[in-house]
């Protein structure tokens, strides 16, 4: 097969979660664990940092890598989801997995894959390690797919653990409450491996401590930490994420990181590591801003940072999935805003004449659009010089416009 063709099957043949939602979601690590099997249990192959939480693990992923390259180690990074290209999810200092590693490792494993019923996300975790295993990383950075104690990604034994936060996202599966929630993440908590909490949240911090006990784990708060630190990535939000990320080196055993390479690991995070969409500024004049903020810890962030821009009017492109709880999150949102609605072009996305309807009941008001891209183009075209575009909701709408 082809590379394309090797997408093909993988999208079609191979359940996935951002297509499909709740089917695709498997709460169970036997296929994985058959999978690793399979490939020579390729995760005991390679040293690790383990990132979960809810909002802020993808950044704090990549400011963990970009750091460890600057101290000269030949660093993995899995992510989910892509944005433009599946091979974005594994990169080795920065550099994307060859199309080719993809296609021979599909070719290869085929029948297992078909016969096990492997969902696209397991194939591709064990994609992942069985690639830094073969490029003898020193060490790999893996971010948790959904939840922690029952993601794929949790059969890996880390040097550090990390959770950025708890907030309301995925309660379909991973339960109504933040201390549900948390329970959930608190599952990558490792015996004797230090973990690391990025926010210390009054009702969760107990569920942490108790799994840290139990695991003989030493915990740590990063907001504990005074100080500030600098990085490329914009957006306020990055304050929680960079001491989350330093705190996680600092427990760091084993490896040579000084503050030099703290301090350009964090301000060359998308040279070293190619990381888009947190709040990317993509042109001036009219401004236009893209960030995956899609819950609603994560947008009430964003929100809050888009009233410190100068703007005349401000424009907000808007598309979401269709189990997203409109009702916690467009509270947020400001009513003085021209809204663009759209749909992202997946199976799960919601139609942008119900997002439209829904909208209109708290006031927010504008049209809808068949695509991501007409309502894109619609806003900039309305837009004068000096007012601020803003595209968010969803990951997958952000992905249609870079």
């Amino acid at each position: 097969m082809t590379y394309q063709e090797t997408l093909n099957w993988m999208f079609s043949q191979l359940p996935m979660y951002q297509n499909i939602g709740k089917t695709a979601f498997k709460k169970d690590l036997t296929n994985i664990l058959a999978f690793a099997k399979e490939l020579d249990n390729p995760e005991k192959k390679f040293k690790s940092i383990h990132v979960g939480g809810t909002n802020g693990k993808g950044s704090t992923s990549h400011m963990l890598a970009s750091i460890l390259q600057e101290a000269g180690y030949k660093v993995g990074l899995y992510t989910s989801p892509h944005l433009k290209s599946f091979t974005e999810r594994i990169r080795l200092n920065g550099v994307e997995i060859p199309k080719e590693k993809v296609t021979s490792f599909i070719h290869k494993h085929k029948e297992f894959l078909e016969n096990q019923k492997l969902s696209f996300f397991e194939m591709t975790v064990g994609l992942a390690f069985d690639y830094f295993a073969d490029e003898n990383v020193d060490i790999a950075i893996i971010e948790v797919g959904l939840g922690g104690r029952l993601d794929s990604t949790n059969i890996i034994i880390p040097e550090v653990s990390v959770i950025t936060n708890i907030g309301l996202d995925h309660t379909q599966f991973l339960g109504e409450t933040l201390p549900e929630i948390a329970f959930e993440k608190a599952g990558i908590i490792k015996k004797n491996i230090p973990i690391i909490i990025g926010e210390k949240q009054l009702e969760v911090t107990a569920v942490f401590q108790k799994n840290a006990e139990e695991c003989d784990s030493e915990l740590f708060f990063a907001s504990d930490d005074q100080h500030s630190y600098q990085t490329d990535l914009l957006g306020d939000y990055q304050t929680s994420n960079t001491k989350t990320a330093v705190a996680a080196i600092h427990q760091l055993k084993g490896f040579q990181v000084s503050k030099e390479d703290i301090v350009n690991g964090l301000l060359n995070v998308v040279k070293n590591t190619n990381l888009k969409g947190r709040w990317q500024i993509l042109q001036e004049q009219p401004k236009v801003i893209a960030d995956t903020a899609h819950n609603k810890e994560g947008l009430e962030i964003v929100l809050n940072q888009l009233k410190k821009e100068q703007f005349t009017k401000l424009h907000i492109v808007l598309g979401v999935v269709s189990d997203k709880k409109l009702a916690e999150v467009f509270p947020l949102f400001p009513k003085s805003a021209t809204y663009y609605f759209c749909r992202p072009n997946i199976p799960r996305g919601m139609s942008e004449k119900i997002l439209k309807e829904a909208a209109n009941k708290f006031n927010l008001i504008g049209d809808a659009f068949g695509s991501v891209n007409q309502a894109f183009e619609a806003a900039k075209l309305r837009a004068d010089n000096d007012d601020v575009v803003y595209v968010g909701g969803s990951t997958f709408v952000v992905a249609e416009i870079l």
